[in-house]
């Protein structure tokens, strides 16, 4: 996403008319004991979610506030301060915010590098998962953090982690947009899931005192060019509502018996997904052939292969394709439509329990990832992780519209992705209707290795 954030943007009057904003159902405090606001640079916590920090303190429940970077990078044509400067003046602010909004609450500082969270790998994953299992400990642990999608790569990658951590733990995950209000507009908010938090007089003014706090971004440096403000008055106006607004993400619940579930649906209709006579199913599977990125590959893993449309197409690109589902009545169907196929096997396993003997070159998650709950998709990573050669790739295909009856939807399985620092995306192609990614391991540092 490009924006400057010295253009107009969108104006707060076109957020007060969306319809999407003003159905938006409250968000309840009640019962909340644990609350973590992870952040991505100094500001975003008083910005995002300064309002839901005072009401939750005010309310007694225990606040916790965590800040992956320092923001060091957030005047990089200064002609006054460096970035070591901005760091140390940042730090200062973060903390005098943080107080002002709920007392003797120390913001916790990781120091990773600014506009690089996504090179930052378990240095943000590990104290996000540690945050999402310290409110899971509570009656009522809630996570937030910023949007997955919001337009910038730290915002996304911190919200991806978090989305990733509290579907893990089983926790409430809030995403409060930032940059959302700038660039986008009232038909780029999501269809459902969106909630507002009134805030009254005192949270406002608490907001307000945090937002003074951070002096270096709502007050010029310096009148030299180069040290402008970065939150003019026209950014500043979409953070002074009577209101914070989030994207709610429910706990993880847990998976349905796969088996059970695809035997009936097997037993029903002959393809019950139309791989065959659907355009939208042919065409998907053309594209995913399309986006290997290797014209040949040795040993491929196919995971719930279903009738095994897919797994022929893979057949033409492998020496060995080994298809796998967990339900017996479309594995005895895809042997059938396989039988003339030379290097495939189709076998009954659930994964990731049942995880095949490796190493693969290839392993595919088409369409399945969201019948997985987080535990287990958390698992087959592992798995994948451990399976795939220095050399092999990983490729997803997912539904990108709501899944009704399972715990994840699509979102959520390539967030997961996303977060793994194990894994690097190679390509992306997205549609209306699904999105493909392809990503590669990422090789192990040598140890003592890092930057000269």
């Amino acid at each position: 996403m490009s924006f400057d954030h010295r253009d107009p943007g969108t104006p707060e009057a076109v957020w007060a008319r969306a319809p999407r904003l003003r159905a938006a159902r409250p968000l309840l405090l009640g019962g909340i004991d644990r609350l973590v606001v992870l952040a991505a640079h100094p500001d975003d916590e008083s910005l995002g979610a300064g309002g839901l920090i005072s009401l939750a303190a005010r309310a007694g429940a225990r606040v916790r506030v965590v800040v992956a970077t320092l923001g060091e990078r957030s005047h990089p044509g200064s002609p006054t301060r460096t970035p070591a400067d901005l760091a140390r003046v940042r730090r200062a602010e973060a903390a005098a915010a943080t107080d002002r909004l709920a007392d003797g609450v120390v913001p916790e500082l990781l120091g990773l590098p600014d506009g690089a969270l996504d090179t930052a790998g378990e240095a943000l994953r590990g104290p996000v998962a540690e945050a999402a299992a310290w409110a899971a400990a509570g009656r009522r642990g809630v996570l937030a953090a910023p949007w997955g999608d919001d337009g910038h790569v730290d915002h996304e990658v911190l919200g991806r982690a978090a989305r990733a951590a509290a579907a893990a733990h089983g926790v409430e995950c809030l995403e409060y947009p930032v940059w959302l209000w700038h660039w986008g507009g009232p038909d780029d908010l999501p269809a459902h899931g969106i909630r507002v938090l009134a805030l009254d007089a005192g949270a406002r003014a608490a907001k307000e005192r945090a937002l003074t706090a951070h002096a270096s971004q709502v007050l010029p440096l310096s009148p030299a060019p180069g040290d402008e403000a970065l939150l003019g008055p026209h950014v500043l106006a979409r953070f002074r509502r009577p209101a914070e607004h989030f994207f709610v993400l429910p706990p993880a619940a847990a998976a349905p018996d796969a088996a059970d579930v695809f035997d009936d649906v097997h037993r029903g209709a002959e393809d019950p997904w139309d791989v065959d006579s659907s355009w939208y199913e042919r065409r998907k599977r053309a594209v995913t052939v399309a986006a290997l990125p290797r014209a040949r590959y040795r040993r491929v893993l196919e995971a719930g292969c279903s009738v095994g449309a897919l797994t022929a197409e893979l057949a033409g690109r492998a020496d060995v394709v080994l298809a796998v589902d967990a339900s017996g009545v479309a594995v005895d169907r895809a042997r059938h439509r396989l039988a003339a196929r030379p290097g495939v096997q189709v076998e009954r396993r659930r994964l990731p329990e049942q995880w095949p003997a490796g190493p693969f070159d290839l392993v595919v998650l088409s369409e399945t990832g969201y019948f997985l709950d987080a535990s287990q998709l958390s698992t087959l990573l592992d798995r994948a992780a451990g399976a795939l050669e220095p050399d092999g790739h990983l490729l997803l295909c997912h539904w990108r519209h709501p899944i009704e009856g399972w715990p994840l939807d699509g979102a959520d399985v390539h967030a997961a992705v996303h977060a793994d620092a194990r894994f690097h995306r190679l390509l992306e192609h997205t549609e209306r209707d699904f999105v493909l990614e392809v990503f590669e391991p990422v090789a192990p540092r040598a140890a003592g290795a890092g930057p000269c």
